[in-house]
């Protein structure tokens, strides 16, 4: 009958690993080894983020002239697509531009890892 590790025969095992003990200090080991390095910023994707955020932002402000009226137009059942679209553009723009904020100043929870890089 085998137990849970797999050994029987008393705790004989048929593998020929050797094991060594693990040193009482630290030698070999320095602060600098664990420390983090500063982060990559990642500027193509902030900038892709104000882009998409400024065009979003004006796609929103047109379709909302559109649907209130103040732009004149013969069909006004293409104002709500503008506006839906603006929206749909203006999202992901303001999310990364909120945690690339949160990350240059330092808030805890926020980094520039949290940013999709597109250099990779």
């Amino acid at each position: 009958m085998s137990n849970r590790s797999g050994m029987s025969n008393g705790g004989n095992s048929n593998n020929k690993v050797k094991y060594s003990r693990v040193a009482d200090s630290d030698e070999g080991y320095i602060d600098l080894q664990f420390k983090r390095s500063p982060p990559k910023v990642p500027y193509k994707a902030i900038a892709l983020a104000v882009f998409l955020f400024l065009i979003g932002s004006l796609l929103i402000i047109i379709g909302s002239l559109l649907l209130a009226g103040y732009i004149e137009v013969t069909h006004r059942d293409r104002t709500i697509p503008v506006l839906i679209i603006g929206i749909l553009i203006f999202l992901p723009g303001f999310y990364h531009l909120r945690i690339a904020y949160y990350a240059s100043k330092g808030y805890r929870g926020y980094s520039y890892d949290d940013i999709p890089d597109f250099d990779d």
